[in-house]
């Protein structure tokens, strides 16, 4: 099958979830031509070898079309869920009580169990417990502290099998890194992922931990976020510090903390993440209809297009293209939401600086003036050489309207900048002079047709070549 490149251009970038109904690789082909630009492994679900097939598959497209595809692994993280419910699910009234236990057992009114061995001994009389998305609500009427919590139910219904357990006014003492995480991770250190996402990350210590990890295994993945606990929210600012990016995970967030308070949450992330220039992708329930309409609704296109007018680096879609029946169809419908947002997209915020305490200060200040001369002259592109994907990040944190071009050695590092804003990259491995290099990337961006004689480029890199210090040069150039 021919891969024809996308028709439309967008600075967006899409992560598209994969599952049984876009995993082959006929389907990843059509997903990728569709628009996806980094594809997602849920480690909630499927088997390592299920795993390392579908990256297999990926790498293979990237070989046989030129492409730069990044992958995504989503560690599954501290999931608390309730067990085997009696008949599949029992029925909980507004007002009646109901038992948890840390011991596994068919789910009764009397008892029921829940995978948190130390629920009884965190949780406090009178805090809330959600399941299944908030779907019932209890409150916790007593605890012996050690294995069993009496539950009130303030918002009855059916309790299912295997649903999810949401805790938003507890402390848990669970470590970030579950016994399956590291299991995942031991994997992961085997394969040629270039984003971890971290669940349920409360402050800045997970990321830490899950950082000595990639680096003690020599790993060169970066590091995702997930913001969906009210802990994460409150330490914001030290994760983003410390993280590569950050994931608005709407789903457990809009369970963890009050529902209006989404939104201007994912505006103020958004916002900070800019700041320092770090990528934010927008997730869950974006186009969720999609799963089995052909459509999406005008509300899940204008929360589409606010994400895109927010300033995110990338939207995510979940179910839509994991097992939705349509998955191809739904990155076509973003793809085109994405074009038509970006017709009016302008950063709200202050152009970000460059930090003076930062030991990349130097290198910051020409990255972000490359942006700004960029839309000063009109250029028609900015062109960076990286090896650790520092210049991709800060150019495309300025959000110019010039397009981003980035030239790295490093295969790993051009499909891991394929999930930031704007940023399109090539490999480029000769760096025998300055000149030369420029000519270079004159030439190929020439043939790629994203530049015409008479058009002026930006240039960034660094002198001299062969010590390849940090960006410190700038150059404008006229194509001939």
């Amino acid at each position: 099958m021919a891969l024809k490149s996308k028709i439309l251009h967008q600075n967006t970038k899409i992560v598209a979830t994969l599952g049984p109904a876009s995993d082959s690789k006929e389907n990843l082909l059509k997903l990728i031509q569709a628009g996806a630009d980094v594809l997602r492994l849920n480690f909630s679900h499927g088997n390592h070898e299920n795993k390392k097939e579908i990256i297999q598959r990926i790498q293979e497209i990237n070989e046989e079309h030129g492409l730069h595809i990044g992958i995504l692994g989503d560690l599954q993280g501290p999931k608390l869920r309730v067990g085997e419910m009696k008949d599949g699910g029992v029925e909980v009234k507004t007002g009646e009580k109901i038992t948890f236990v840390n011991t596994p057992c068919v789910g009764t009114i009397k008892k029921t169990y829940m995978s948190y061995e130390s629920f009884a001994a965190d949780v406090q009389v009178g805090e809330k417990v959600l399941c299944d998305d908030g779907k019932l609500e209890f409150v916790v009427a007593e605890t012996d502290g050690k294995s069993k919590v009496v539950l009130e139910a303030t918002f009855g219904g059916i309790l299912k099998s295997n649903k999810g357990v949401n805790l938003p006014d507890t402390k848990l003492s669970l470590p970030s890194l579950t016994k399956k995480d590291i299991e995942d991770l031991k994997f992961i250190l085997t394969q040629p992922i270039n984003w971890v996402a971290l669940s349920f990350v409360r402050e800045a210590k997970d990321i830490v931990q899950l950082r000595d990890f990639l680096v003690r295994g020599g790993h060169k993945a970066k590091i995702i976020a997930k913001i969906e606990k009210p802990e994460a929210v409150l330490n914001i600012k030290d994760i983003i510090k410390e993280t590569d990016a950050v994931m608005i995970a709407r789903g457990d967030l809009g369970v963890e903390v009050p529902l209006e308070q989404v939104p201007s949450i994912q505006k103020r992330i958004i916002s900070m993440c800019i700041q320092k220039a770090k990528p934010t992708i927008v997730a869950t329930q974006m186009m969720e209809s999609m799963i089995t309409n052909p459509s999406p609704t005008r509300a899940e296109v204008a929360d589409v297009a606010n994400a895109v007018l927010d300033g995110t680096d990338a939207v995510m879609l979940s179910g839509e293209t994991s097992v939705g029946m349509h998955p191809d169809v739904v990155v076509q419908h973003m793809s085109r939401i994405i074009a038509e947002a970006e017709k009016n997209y302008e950063l709200q915020d202050k152009r970000p600086k460059p930090n003076r305490k930062s030991v990349t200060y130097n290198s910051d200040t020409i990255c972000i003036n490359a942006a700004k001369i960029a839309s000063d002259i009109r250029a028609k592109a900015i062109s960076g050489l990286t090896i650790s994907g520092h210049t991709a990040f800060r150019i495309s944190s300025y959000r110019p309207k010039s397009r981003i071009f980035i030239f790295s050695p490093e295969k790993h590092m051009l499909a891991t900048m394929n999930l930031i804003w704007g940023v399109k990259s090539f490999y480029y491995d000769k760096f025998t002079t300055t000149d030369d290099t420029i000519e270079d990337i004159a030439m190929i961006l020439k043939k790629h047709k994203h530049v015409k004689v008479g058009d002026s480029m930006v240039n960034t890199g660094s002198m001299p070549l062969h010590k390849r210090p940090r960006t410190n040069m700038l150059k404008i150039t006229v194509i001939e």
